[in-house]
């Protein structure tokens, strides 16, 4: 059997811009996803946490350090600039990756700078 794991995370990221007119797909600075592990084009679920509209989509590289968060296409519908998201990704794996999986949590601030890299989520934990 396998699981499908939430493998990385960029937890509150502010949106910066939406582009109704791009194909589709969500830009992000290049740093955070390397250090997220999400790979460009890798599917992602995002989750406003402003309207809590939940969408899925793939990803595209941004500009390295510019905190780039860009819904882009019909996503676009989904937020607006300045709404906090969280973006996750997952990843099938058998039973023993799955036991010893750690995630890859990014904590960013308000300019989507990373401020923390971890591993874990604790119950009933805030920010």
């Amino acid at each position: 059997m396998l699981y499908n794991m939430f493998h990385g995370k960029i937890h509150r990221a502010t949106v910066t811009q939406a582009n109704l007119e791009y194909m589709g797909s969500i830009t992000i600075d290049e740093d955070l996803l390397e250090m997220a592990g999400i790979l460009p084009g890798e599917r992602v679920q995002v989750v406003n946490n402003n309207n809590g509209e939940r969408l899925e989509t793939y990803t595209i590289a941004g500009k390295r350090g510019s905190g780039v968060i860009c819904l882009n296409g019909a996503a676009a519908r989904r937020a607006q600039v300045g709404d906090t998201v969280i973006i996750i990704a997952y990843a099938m794996m058998d039973k023993a990756e799955a036991e010893s999986l750690v995630p890859k949590v990014v904590m960013v601030d308000e300019h989507n700078h990373p401020v923390k890299v971890r591993g874990t989520e604790l119950e009933a934990e805030i920010g």
